[in-house]
């Protein structure tokens, strides 16, 4: 069966769509500390970029591997929420939810690590 929401088409959608996006910035911002923390990474990080990257492709490289780190993290935060509404009971396929989000978010922080340190390195 088909949520009732989806019945909304063209512009409606697009700017519920819009206001629903801005409701899980504010929700990921306000209940996630570890979103705090990263979005004070890119806050940092993303005017460096700007001020520093030799050419446009630098600059996108930089900034994307920022901004994949805050897409990562609100995905995972989604999937714990979610675990976490189900149950709260130590459960192993719960437990592996949250890992494999946790690893997810860790690797692009990998990432990040490794596309800053070729481009400020080289």
């Amino acid at each position: 069966m088909e949520s009732p929401f989806k019945g909304k088409t063209g512009v409606v959608r697009i700017w519920n769509a819009f206001h629903y996006s801005l409701d899980g910035l504010r929700a990921a911002f306000k209940h996630e500390d570890a979103f705090r923390q990263e979005v004070l990474l890119a806050i940092v990080l993303v005017p460096i970029a700007l001020f520093s990257a030799r050419s446009g492709a630098e600059k996108a490289a930089l900034i994307a591997s920022v901004l994949l780190v805050l897409i990562v993290e609100l995905v995972n935060s989604a999937v714990e929420a979610t675990v976490d509404r189900i149950s709260l009971e130590h459960h192993r396929l719960a437990k592996r939810a949250k890992d494999i989000g946790s690893a997810s978010v860790l690797l692009t922080l990998l990432n990040l690590a490794v596309v800053w340190g070729f481009i400020f390195l080289s």
